[in-house]
């Protein structure tokens, strides 16, 4: 008779969701995303496969003009220098210059990158910690503006415009204290402790390269304004002294980059739908602090903006599929999906908005969601109220196109296609899948192996 009874199964008690109360019980309704600017996703998935990263031109550009706007509108003459390190994609980057952006890159891969994309190399503004001299010599002979971030880099700089015969515009990264926002001190020379004074002088003395910026970043994801507003003052007050004390007046004042895009921080309660500052905030902020400048009006220098991830991140979005359901001996259901954290890195940082692309139905219970990987690392989504999915049916994660394609990372599974829904509807590849000629073809065996 025991051989007939069903096998012994622990019971598992499900949290249902709390919310306000309505006609349809206390669950909250979860709105599906179908379609990316008027074209299904479904589609998309048929063209490219799955897992697969779909950009949006539409809001690239309007993300871009916003920024302009909010800028332009405050201070008479803004250069937005697009962040090459947040996404190297060629379909991206010329998007944005077309829409004006200048370059800010960190390396000499990052350079070529640019000028590979028709950027005058005066265009391009070069960042960075490890330039090497033949980074000097490249940048020096395409009148690039450099930004020095340490004494050894200056030197270095000096000795290279000599043997070159010129004498090239740079810049000087400071950093600084800022209310709220632990000090970057491993970039540029400290302002407080009279290091950037010190630059100054050394470089005034050298006399073989010429003072035409100030630049300073803060850090990353910062969504407060406060300490713009502060970074902003202490720019403007070192270049007064600079002005009053040994009569250089610089061409531009850059507050790199930083600002908060729409994604919400693990640690972060509101979402960031809500909790981030508008462009228009952060453009007050650092206009109140730029006022601080004793210049006349006619000779304000030009706001640069090294921004990145706040212009990119909302234009990306990555469509994944069901792999399969388990569920976890805590009662947590968990999805397994076809892309992991080697594709979304970001999900280590955010709680990522992700929807179904399709109406679901069920009561949502806590799930967790994994990738593909045998990793336990590979979680793309902590625990978050989800309704019921089946294996073959697709969500899509939003706010992704920041850092996503350059930090990624072929590991066990190949890198997914990347394709941009075009403002009038029509779609293309930004970059295909990967292949294993792709991942195997830097490879080289020795002789003996054979």
């Amino acid at each position: 008779m025991n051989d007939l009874l069903p096998a012994y199964e622990r019971p598992v008690l499900v949290r249902h969701a709390r919310g306000a109360m309505n006609k349809f019980s206390r669950a909250a309704s979860m709105q599906p995303a179908t379609e990316l600017d008027g074209v299904p996703y479904d589609r998309l998935l048929e063209a490219y496969g799955s897992p697969l990263f779909a950009f949006s031109e539409r809001t690239l550009v309007q993300t871009y003009r916003q920024l302009e706007d909010a800028f332009a509108t405050r201070w008479p003459r803004v250069r937005i220098a697009w962040s090459y390190k947040t996404n190297y994609l060629d379909g991206i980057c010329r998007l944005l210059h077309q829409q004006g952006a200048w370059a800010e890159v960190v390396s000499g891969f990052e350079y070529d990158k640019a000028v590979r994309n028709g950027v005058p190399e005066s265009r391009i503004h070069f960042n960075g910690p490890a330039k090497s001299e033949a980074d000097l010599d490249k940048a020096f002979r395409g009148d690039a503006i450099v930004h020095l971030d340490h004494f050894d880099e200056l030197a270095l700089a000096e000795r290279v415009a000599r043997r070159l015969g010129v004498r090239p515009g740079v810049a000087l990264r400071l950093n600084l204290a800022t209310d709220g926002v632990p000090a970057w001190t491993r970039f540029g020379f400290n302002l407080e402790s009279g290091e950037a004074l010190s630059a100054v002088r050394r470089l005034i003395a050298g006399d073989v390269l010429q003072l035409v910026g100030l630049h300073c970043h803060i850090g990353t994801f910062i969504p407060e304004v406060g300490p713009y507003q502060q970074a902003a003052r202490k720019l403007a007050l070192f270049a007064n002294l600079l002005r009053a004390d040994h009569g250089i007046t610089v061409d531009f004042l850059d507050l790199g980059g930083g600002f908060a895009s729409h994604n919400t921080l693990k640690a972060q309660y509101l979402p960031g739908t809500e909790a981030s500052p508008t462009f228009a905030r952060y453009a007050e902020a650092i206009v109140d602090g730029l006022e601080a400048l004793d210049v006349d009006p006619l000779e304000r220098p030009t706001l640069v903006l090294e921004t990145g991830r706040a212009l990119v991140d909302d234009a990306g979005h990555l469509v994944t599929t069901v792999v399969a359901n388990k569920r976890l001996p805590d009662g947590r259901r968990a999805l397994v999906l076809d892309a992991g954290v080697n594709s979304l890195f970001t999900a280590f940082w955010y709680k990522h908005d992700v929807v179904p692309t399709a109406p679901v139905h069920g009561i949502p219970e806590p799930t967790i969601l994994y990738g593909p990987l045998c990793m336990n690392i590979d979680c793309m989504r902590d625990t978050l109220q989800f309704p019921p999915m089946s294996p073959g049916e697709h969500l899509v994660f939003h706010h992704v196109g920041a850092y996503n394609v350059t930090q990624w990372m072929q590991f066990i599974t190949y890198r997914p296609a990347v394709c941009l829904v075009g403002q009038d509807g029509q779609h293309a590849l930004l970059r295909r899948r990967e292949t294993l000629d792709d991942v195997a073809g830097c490879e080289e065996l020795p002789a003996w192996i054979g």
